[in-house]
């Protein structure tokens, strides 16, 4: 009895917003007009995703206004700090929801090739190839994946600090059917165009090899030009982590041996025991790699046994793991539980992974918050406080770690 009212108490524990509460994935720009509420959020900063053609130019309009700048990095890094009105992290990228629309003209067999017929792409990429001439003329014109990285790249350069996302690979996902009268009748004036907004599935998937492509041009891009990627997968745990395998295949870490890491701390005058890992000396730190520096699995729904695959050491990416309340604890399960008592306490986030920002989006940040603490057995205070160390690892590199102020130990009940 003393145990649960002591956990009733800990639930009503102030929740320490001052040290900085930081969302990793969401989608405030489905909901234009919810944008108006991001400066007076409790949450220290957004990290927001583009998904499809609709929303790039809605996302790029956001940052111009409230994006992340190098004066206001210290604001968002202190601990102990005010919220800036510069606040949110804008990504860019082809969700794998709409990855049907791009076809590639990348490789050597299609760089050559003219613009396919709308209708000839659509029945190579998805499945079964549609025999329904009404729903692939609902589709929209294709456009080039050459053009896609040409639009992700200058949203990059505009914002030194953006992702690229929302990428992936999504096997169930099946697309939307055309729009009818009654569906046009009930649409939501509020949001973005190109969702699916409650219209009925079709059974047309997007073809497994055609959402690795266009995720892997998306990856190499971000290694290029090292930023950092938020990852979306949906019962393809295996899929994603082979083609996250692919881009970093020979630029692997070595692992030394404990034998092997005394000799060398013996060579080099220090001393040490234990295993640690040789930086990549056969590349130099100026040339372009193909996989991205860091990487978020956003709301990951794997079991614990597939994210150790992730945790060996000769990775030579950073690999994150982030939770929210709608995807990961819609109904609390003991796998949900394994999963976050599983990842290492520097490498989870939190998110809403909602379509709207404001108060909304705040609670579900706190509820998650809350769960990953009581689930870790951290306390609210130390949990919030490595919660946005890691977020600003993640998404700065070392300089966000830098700029944090007041740092503490972890400490746990």
């Amino acid at each position: 009895m003393a145990d649960a009212d002591s956990k009733q108490e800990a639930s009503r524990e102030a929740f320490p917003w001052q040290l900085g509460v930081f969302d990793a994935h969401c989608h405030p720009t489905d909901t234009v007009s919810s944008l108006d509420h991001v400066p007076n959020m409790k949450a220290r900063a957004l990290t927001i995703m583009a998904t499809r053609g609709q929303d790039q130019d809605i996302v790029r309009q956001c940052a111009r206004t409230y994006g992340v700048e190098e004066e206001s990095l210290a604001t968002i890094c202190n601990q102990g700090g005010v919220k800036s009105p510069k606040c949110i992290v804008p990504s860019f990228g082809w969700h794998p929801w709409f990855s049907h629309q791009v076809y590639d003209d990348t490789s050597p067999v299609t760089s050559d090739v003219q613009k396919p017929d709308a209708s000839e792409h659509y029945m190579s990429v998805l499945t079964p190839s549609p025999d329904d001439p009404k729903f692939v003329s609902s589709l929209p014109e294709p456009k080039s994946l050459t053009e896609l990285l040409a639009e992700v790249r200058s949203n990059l350069e505009e914002f030194p600090y953006a992702l690229i996302g929302e990428i992936g690979i999504d096997r169930p996902f099946r697309l939307p059917m055309p729009w009818t009268c009654d569906d046009e009748a009930n649409r939501a004036e509020s949001l973005t165009p190109g969702g699916r907004e409650g219209r009925r599935l079709s059974p047309y998937r997007v073809q497994i090899d055609h959402q690795r492509k266009i995720m892997k041009a998306q990856l190499n891009l971000a290694g290029e030009l090292k930023r950092p990627v938020s990852i979306h997968g949906v019962a393809a745990h295996g899929i994603v982590y082979e083609t996250l395998k692919e881009t970093w295949k020979g630029y692997e870490r070595e692992v030394l041996s404990k034998r092997k890491f005394r000799r060398r701390s013996n060579t080099a005058g220090a001393s040490g025991n234990g295993v640690t890992l040789e930086p990549d000396d056969n590349h130099a730190t100026t040339r372009a790699k193909p996989f991205p520096p860091r990487i978020c699995l956003h709301s990951y729904s794997g079991p614990a046994d597939t994210l150790k695959q992730y945790l060996i050491p000769s990775i030579p990416a950073t690999i994150y793991f982030s939770f929210s309340c709608l995807v990961n604890l819609s109904n609390r399960t003991n796998k949900a539980v394994a999963v976050i008592k599983a990842v290492p306490d520097d490498k989870i986030l939190v998110e809403s992974d909602l379509h709207s920002a404001g108060d909304t989006m705040d609670q579900l940040l706190e509820d998650m918050v809350r769960s990953v603490c009581e689930i870790k057995g951290w306390t609210l205070t130390a949990g919030v406080k490595q919660l946005a160390e890691n977020w600003k690892r993640f998404v700065f590199g070392e300089k966000g770690v830098d700029l944090t102020v007041n740092k503490q130990p972890m400490a746990r009940p």
